[in-house]
């Protein structure tokens, strides 16, 4: 994995109109989630909200919807694909208080400042997390909040009863992450990074989903994710290209699933705030 010349390494699952819909669908199944960490950040209408590495916008759409009309929210993402995409959904949205601009947080340059500056899926991506949060932390108004949504891929993610095909795609989609991702406990080490970049101690909660059900949309996530990932899997010489028949595998996956009448636990996500 390579790095670029302000300190984040290159995503490892690309750019590409179907990573563009994988992200979509993943959104819609966090949704909940950092929408309870935005409120527990305080969020409220009226603000101005930052999104770093915001993707496709649905971050930010997200903020934008609870600061409502009086409020502001701005997306930055080096990546102008997904920015295009992003602004274009927004204005369909009818977003007008929502902008997306093309920069990084260590550049990104705002007189103002933000009440919330928020991330997700970000600190794992960045060779320095530490340095990435002082950026971030420069950004917002003293006293406004600093809150990150990201996961702790150290925990296994388990079937009872046991699916060895559920197993199987759980440790690969563990092994390309924690082989190429620069930091891919960042989610473990909140607390830390926090204090190092001199913010006050973060508050924390951790949420697991938890599926089965033929209607599920996880498995879906699980194989595309999967599929993205496969390069990287393929340059550690673990799989070859044509692996276990993966357009196939979300329905293999789901029926087994369903016939051991299983429980499956996904990635556990964690997430932290603190006021600057």
């Amino acid at each position: 994995m390579s790095e670029t010349n302000n300190g984040e390494a290159t995503y490892i699952l690309g750019h590409s109109d179907a990573e563009i819909l994988r992200l979509q669908t993943q959104a819609k199944i966090l949704r909940p989630i950092t929408e309870r960490l935005l409120r527990s950040a305080g969020i409220a209408p009226g603000l101005r909200v930052l999104d770093l590495g915001c993707g496709a916008g649905d971050v930010a759409m997200l903020a934008a919807e609870l600061v409502g009309p009086s409020g502001r929210v701005v997306g930055i993402d080096r990546n102008p694909q997904v920015l295009w995409m992003a602004a274009e959904r927004a204005d369909r949205a009818g977003l007008q208080h929502l902008s997306f601009h093309q920069a990084a947080a260590e550049t990104f340059v705002d007189d103002t400042g933000f009440d919330i500056v928020v991330g997700r899926y970000v600190l794992i991506h960045q060779t320095d997390p530490v340095a990435f949060l002082q950026a971030a932390a420069r950004l917002a108004k003293p006293g406004g909040s600093m809150a990150f949504h990201e996961l702790r891929m150290r925990d296994e993610c388990s079937s009872v009863p046991d699916v060895p095909l559920w197993e199987m795609i759980a440790r690969l989609l563990r092994v390309a992450f924690s082989s190429a991702l620069p930091h891919y406990d960042a989610g473990d080490r909140l607390i830390e990074h926090f204090g190092q970049a001199g913010l006050p101690e973060p508050s924390l909660f951790c949420e697991t989903h938890v599926w089965g059900s033929a209607d599920s949309p996880y498995f879906a996530w699980a194989v595309d994710t999967l599929r993205a990932v496969l390069p990287q899997l393929q340059r550690l010489d673990i799989i070859e290209a044509d692996f276990m028949g993966i357009e196939t595998l979300e329905t293999r996956v789901r029926d087994a699933v369903r016939r051991a009448r299983s429980q499956v636990a996904g990635v556990p996500q964690i997430c932290a705030w603190t006021r600057t």
